[in-house]
């Protein structure tokens, strides 16, 4: 073996396991074909159609629950005579490592198991690109090809398995059949497979049963139907098998089956009568009595039944229904659930023969799912029950109160909660209260909720309450939580700091494997924080707590406080003049939230109002007016930094239209703010300023700027430009020499002071100083494009520019350049950039598609984005690339080398 410095590394186990990379036992269950009921109608249509199938590496079974997906597969399957590998996915298979564990395993039972050199996955979390590639190796060698069958594929919504799982069967060739059984749109590129005639596809409406199926079907169960009337049921039913089956059974009962088959549509009563004879008929008492009072829940075990019952017989019980087939099912690991319909008629049941038991029940299952830690069913079933205080006590106690802001349930919350009215409740209910009507930017309300729950943790301290007990712990965090997202709302840094420190000595008296269950807690804060410190004009204190939550951990937990934070260190990048790096952190909040696809957080929306400020810079105006209309901040909302950021986007957008009286009235936020703050404050006085200015008042002009200072850098060398044109030189290069900078200048107040001091320099006859300062103010604006401050300018600046030594540096971006040979002027193409184009990864991925001539559709179905997603790339590389045509795109990132 050859000599080498590093250690050989093991990333997958090369013998074969006997566990899977989560330590248990595989279950057999999983890679064993499902048995077919002896009523089982063999469909030779379809199973003719999965047999040519065979033809094309790809087959997709798509269908809604109860299609008959899985028993018309497993009935194909169980005659094929190549070796045929079965995997029925469950939950947990979204770990790529536990899920190509069974992949592996179902190869093995199947007798085509790769060899055990190839390994086998050690890590559940992920796998090894090398073992995907000898997995993908050993099946391409194989003389007979392999069908694997992966039954319930949408439990495993995971976009790294699917990406895994195409480049196996892309690198398999001939070696695989791939058979995916989902109820759902595999996370798969189908649209390469259906392009190139590589995919079979059979759907819900191939699915659904004839008329003459439904006919033999009904046979089957002893039931002689005419084509004519089975046609009627099949309509009825839309072919739905499991409609059919259960319209069977209950038929057979009938004395007149075919008028009973017409009349099903009328009414449920027949079923219902014949599924509680059927299910309840000669059973005792008190397992009439469980499956009752287990139907108010989504699924049960044999401990919440007992609950709900008063006894402890509920296993052996459950386990017998099971078994009898008696439409309980089982979900593993001692967990059953009722038939949705069967749950249905015996729920309309319960409310007859015991009333008023339904609440009662719910309350019972709540203080049972509350004990044993499984907190979205016990608000569920204490909703369910009217008990809020219940509800709300387990969510505050559980410190999930931020779930009601951020994360994939935050909707569902709200609108479990919406029922609970504020009045006489608790400590609980009015923290609850509180944060709903806060998340739907209710803020009054939901201050005077807050306030309630204030006076009641300072009548427990009064009191002598003990503070430092879990539950008093958890709703202080969270009344710290909730005031300093009121702070936030109301403009009030200081009642944000405190809140911030207040929760953080709370934070010190939790486990911190409790705070690590909910991320999203700590994100909120520095959000709020943050965006309170910008509010305040506190850039780098505000930019610390904005980046911490920026990176915080959690997933979709805490998804939607990472993009609102990202969006405004967007707008704090804007406001320190870095219009490149604020348009890069707004795209990224921007993909980041429409990649969740959740709903979007009160004040959220400022990264596309940071997109169109610095369009407005650019001046692509037309670009800025789109994003600000595709922005709709939330009716009523309080949020002062939001509100201030589409002041400062339509006023600056105004402005450049020379709409200045019309800018003057945006430029005002109208949002009460306890604080005022001074970069909303000193923009509002720029604008008046250069309104009064462009009416002929240079002394309200100037006037207008007396608050204006250095602290304010960007509106600072705006304010100088305005003295200057209002007369008044040494006022402006005073306040230029009076700019304090925090982590160094960005180029709008480089490239602004430069054309400010070469004003300067030219009024008293400089030239030769004017010259170099708009030469270096150029230099610095054409990196990003900066087109703004030499149009706002005014006319001293253009002998400069059309000079010989500077027209260079201004042709192709803010002049036009020398037309081409045997170009007549004016009809020359978009100029190419004069600097390197710096393309994105995402962006050059986006572009790599165009030049291959996919749709927007289908570049969002390659890289697993949105349709969204992928205009705003397109928006970015046209805009990089100074075009607005696809084509002209292709053409010029050829040219540039970047294709």
């Amino acid at each position: 073996m050859a000599d080498t410095d590093e250690e050989p590394r093991e990333p997958f186990v090369p013998a074969v396991p006997r566990a899977d990379p989560l330590g248990d036992p595989f279950l057999r269950t999983r890679s064993a074909l499902p048995s077919r009921p002896d009523a089982f109608l063999r469909r030779r249509r379809l199973v003719d159609r999965l047999d040519r199938a065979l033809r094309t590496p790809l087959t997709l079974l798509n269908g809604p629950a109860g299609a008959g997906k899985t028993l018309l597969a497993a009935d194909w399957a169980a005659g094929l005579r190549q070796p045929t590998a079965w995997l029925t996915a469950e939950a947990g298979d979204r770990r790529p490592g536990v899920f190509w564990a069974y992949v592996f395993q179902a190869l093995r039972a199947c007798g085509a198991a790769p060899a055990e050199t190839v390994g086998s996955p050690a890590d559940a979390n992920e796998v090894d690109r090398r073992l995907l590639a000898a997995l993908a190796a050993a099946l391409d060698g194989r003389d007979r090809p392999v069908v694997l069958v992966l039954d319930d594929y949408d439990r495993v919504p995971s976009p790294e398995v699917a990406e895994q799982l195409e480049f196996v069967l892309r690198h398999a060739g001939r070696g695989l059949h791939l058979v995916l059984v989902t109820r759902t749109e595999p996370l798969l590129p189908l649209h390469r497979y259906r392009a190139a005639g590589e995919l079979t596809e059979i759907r819900a409406a191939e699915l659904a049963f004839t008329p003459e199926e439904a006919a033999a079907l009904l046979d089957l169960h002893g039931l002689s139907l005419p084509v004519d009337a089975a046609r009627a049921l099949v309509d009825r039913v839309r072919g739905w098998a499991a409609g059919l089956r259960l319209c069977a059974l209950a038929a057979r009962e009938s004395a007149d089956p075919e008028r009973y088959l017409k009349e099903f549509e009328a009414g449920h009563s027949a079923i219902a009568d014949f599924l509680l004879a059927e299910v309840l008929r000669g059973r005792p008492a008190e397992t009439q009595e469980l499956l009752l009072r287990v139907s108010v829940l989504e699924r049960f075990c044999p401990g919440l039944a007992d609950a709900l019952t008063g006894r402890t017989d509920a296993g052996p019980v459950l386990v017998e229904l099971h078994r009898a087939n008696a439409f309980v099912e089982h979900l593993g690991h001692s967990w059953y659930r009722l038939h949705p319909l069967f749950a249905e008629i015996l729920r309309a049941h319960l409310r007859v023969r015991l009333p008023g038991l339904e609440p009662e029940l719910h309350r019972r299952a709540a203080r049972w799912l509350r004990r044993h830690g499984l907190l979205p069913e016990t608000l569920a079933h204490g909703a369910a029950a009217g008990d809020w205080d219940l509800a709300a006590g387990a969510l505050v106690d559980d410190l999930a109160i931020g779930r009601l802001f951020t994360g994939l349930c935050s909707d569902d919350l709200t609108r479990l909660f919406s029922p609970m009215h504020p009045g006489n409740g608790t400590l609980a209910t009015d923290l609850v209260g509180a944060a709903r009507d806060l998340a739907q930017d209710d803020v009054d309300r939901g201050l005077a909720s807050l306030r309630h729950a204030v006076g009641r943790l300072a009548a427990g301290r009064s009191a002598g309450a003990p503070g430092a007990a879990p539950d008093r712990t958890a709703a202080r965090l969270s009344c710290a939580l909730l005031e300093a997202l009121a702070a936030r709302l109301t403009g009030c840094p200081p009642a944000a700091e405190k809140a911030a420190a207040a929760a953080d000595r709370l934070c010190r008296d939790i486990p911190p494997h409790v705070l690590d269950r909910h991320p999203e807690l700590t994100a909120l804060l520095l959000t709020h924080l943050g965006s309170a410190r910008l509010w305040a004009g506190r850039y780098e204190d505000a930019r610390a707590a904005l980046n911490t939550a920026a990176g915080a951990p959690g997933g979709a937990s805490t998804v939607l406080p990472r993009e609102e934070s990202t969006g405004h260190l967007a707008l704090l990048d804007y406001l320190s003049g870095w219009p490149g790096r604020a348009e890069r952190r707004a795209l990224a909040a921007v993909s980041a939230t429409e990649r969740a696809g959740a709903s979007r957080p009160s004040g959220s929306g400022i990264e596309r109002l940071v997109l169109a400020a610095v369009a407005v810079e650019r001046h692509e105006l037309d670009r800025a007016e789109a994003l600000l209309d595709e922005t709709a901040l939330p009716a009523g909302g309080r949020d002062p930094v939001p509100a201030a950021g589409r002041s400062l986007a339509t006023a600056r957008l105004l402005m450049a239209r020379g709409r200045t009286r019309a800018a003057v009235e945006a430029a005002d936020p109208a949002v009460p703010a306890a604080v005022t703050s001074p970069w909303a404050a000193g923009h509002e006085a720029l604008v008046a300023s250069a309104a009064h200015l462009a009416e002929g008042r240079p002394d309200e002009a100037a006037e207008a700027l007396r608050d204006v200072n250095g602290d304010q850098p960007l509106w600072a060398v705006e304010a100088a430009a305005l003295l200057l044109a209002a007369g008044r030189p040494a006022a402006a290069v005073d306040l230029l020499d009076g700019i304090r900078t925090q982590g160094g200048t960005g180029p709008t107040v480089t490239v602004r002071a430069a054309l400010v001091r070469a004003r300067a320099a030219d009024a008293e006859g400089d030239t030769a100083t004017a010259h170099r300062l708009v030469a270096r103010a150029l230099l610095d604006a054409r990196r990003e494009r900066l087109r703004r401050p030499f149009l706002d300018a005014g006319p001293w600046i253009r002998p400069f520019l059309a000079s010989a030594s500077l027209h260079p540096l201004a042709a192709g971006w803010l002049a036009p350049g020398p037309p081409r040979r045997g170009e007549r002027p004016g009809a020359q193409a978009s100029p190419s950039p004069l600097v390197a184009v710096e393309l994105s990864g995402r962006e050059r991925d986006v572009l790599e598609r165009l030049a291959r001539m996919m749709s927007t559709e289908e570049i969002a179905a390659d890289l697993y984005v949105s349709v969204n997603t992928v205009k705003t790339h397109l928006k970015s590389v046209y805009r990089k690339l100074a075009v607005n045509r696809r084509s002209d795109a292709v053409r010029r990132a050829r040219d540039a080398g970047l294709l």
